[in-house]
């Protein structure tokens, strides 16, 4: 029974997470929606507005998405039926790499379950390239912002570099990457710069431009150049004026950019868009991609109709509708007396309370009310930086953020916060 003294740490490991109170195992049961006049969710039969959720455009209710989840579903069944490599690849997969790539200006693209294994199987397999039958040479450093997410550092560590290989910069700060990229000259062939477009946490976004400027000025300088993978997810389709994303805010591109058809695109899956010999590579070392099953059929119709709709009419529609509900949440907020964590033009607005305990009873009123928010607490961000992350959508009326705000006051002065 040995077993069981293992099953003892467990425990024991379990109830340390909950006394740091980092639990994420309690999840809320959303038994369906109401989608009129906006969408609802429905927990124990009450309808609750949603404002903790990656759905920027609204889309993942769009009758448009569901009748070609529908029909592709009537075509290819419910499933893929097996790894691309053995029983083929469904058009409807490729159809919707070929509208990725479109969409983001690249020669072509590859999708995958989703984007947290599109970044492992990216960062792996152009860290760790080499091996006695691989002609691609590893003495790579890889130099990643601090704030990166947990999907990009995990990619890191599955590459298994030596210490020295690894090396990270401050913060959005280019200035600092700059200083990194001159340390490791001359001590590695090459290097891979790795960031988040948008920053989950507080919506904050990478300057690409900044970036790429000093990628540029030592690309020549290491003999195989400096690459710039930008793991774009929150900000494809919900930032920008087209919805390209953080590379469209700066005004610059990424070597490599992965992005995910799971938040603004109201479907599932991730993927990644690059020049076609990269992609190439990866279809031949992406182990997630390769042995792994890709997403369903009716998914991949959905968010190929997704990727269509943002350069109609009624996608810019969508897009502008999103954006004037950002800016009209922002000076409500301040009006009551709210602060933000970070200035951000994203959806994703983080309301500085400063305060674990608050934090969590502001959330809490807001259940109380119908209201669904996320809070973020200490040690997940650093003492005195507790926030609640409010995440807004096109599918937001005006009535439903003035609900909202009309709980944010009220538990706001309740709570002696404004």
């Amino acid at each position: 029974m040995n077993n069981q003294k293992f099953f003892k740490q467990l425990e024991a490991e379990v109830a340390r997470i909950d006394a740091a109170h980092t639990t994420k195992r309690q999840e809320t049961i959303i038994e369906g929606f109401e989608l009129q006049p906006s969408p609802r969710a429905l927990i124990d039969g009450k309808p609750f507005l949603v404002f903790n959720s990656n759905d920027y455009l609204g889309l993942r209710h769009h009758p448009q998405l569901i009748a070609a989840e529908h029909r592709a579903t009537e075509q290819y069944g419910t499933g893929p039926g097996a790894v691309r490599f053995i029983s083929g690849a469904l058009k409807v997969h490729r159809d919707l790499e070929k509208a990725l790539a479109k969409f983001h200006g690249r020669e072509d693209a590859m999708i995958f379950s989703s984007a947290f294994a599109t970044n492992l199987a990216v960062l792996f397999s152009l860290l760790k390239g080499q091996s006695k039958d691989s002609l691609v040479d590893n003495s790579a450093v890889v130099i990643s912002d601090e704030l990166n997410h947990r999907s990009i550092i995990d990619g890191i560590r599955v590459a298994n570099l030596e210490k020295e290989q690894k090396a990270i910069f401050k913060h959005l700060d280019a200035d600092h990457l700059r200083e990194v990229l001159k340390e490791k000259l001359g001590k590695y062939k090459r290097a891979l710069v790795v960031t988040d477009g948008v920053f989950s946490m507080l919506g904050e976004y990478q300057d690409l431009a900044k970036i790429r400027k000093v990628i540029d000025d030592f690309n020549n300088q290491y003999e195989l150049g400096v690459l710039l993978v930008v793991d774009d997810a929150h900000g494809v389709g919900a930032f920008g004026a087209t919805g390209r994303g953080t590379e469209e805010i700066s005004n610059a591109k990424a070597d490599v950019l992965i992005g995910t058809m799971g938040k603004a695109f109201g479907a599932d899956g991730g993927y990644v868009v690059s020049s076609k010999i990269i992609i190439d590579y990866l279809r031949e070392s992406a182990a997630t991609y390769i042995y792994s099953n890709n997403i369903a059929p009716g998914t991949a119709a959905a968010a190929l109709t997704a990727v269509k709709l943002l350069d109609t009419t009624e996608g810019k529609k969508v897009a502008d509708t999103l954006k004037t509900n950002i800016i009209y949440f922002k000076e409500k907020m301040l009006n009551l007396g709210y602060r933000f964590a970070a200035k951000s033009e994203h959806p994703i607005q983080a309301v500085l309370i400063g305060d674990t305990a608050k934090t969590k009873n502001l959330k809490q009123a807001f259940y109380e009310q119908g209201v669904l928010v996320t809070n973020i607490n200490y040690p997940v961000v650093p003492q005195g930086k507790d926030e609640i992350r409010v995440q807004l959508s096109a599918a937001h009326t005006k009535k439903d953020i003035d609900q909202f705000l009309q709980v944010a006051q009220q538990a706001g002065k309740k709570l002696q916060l404004i």
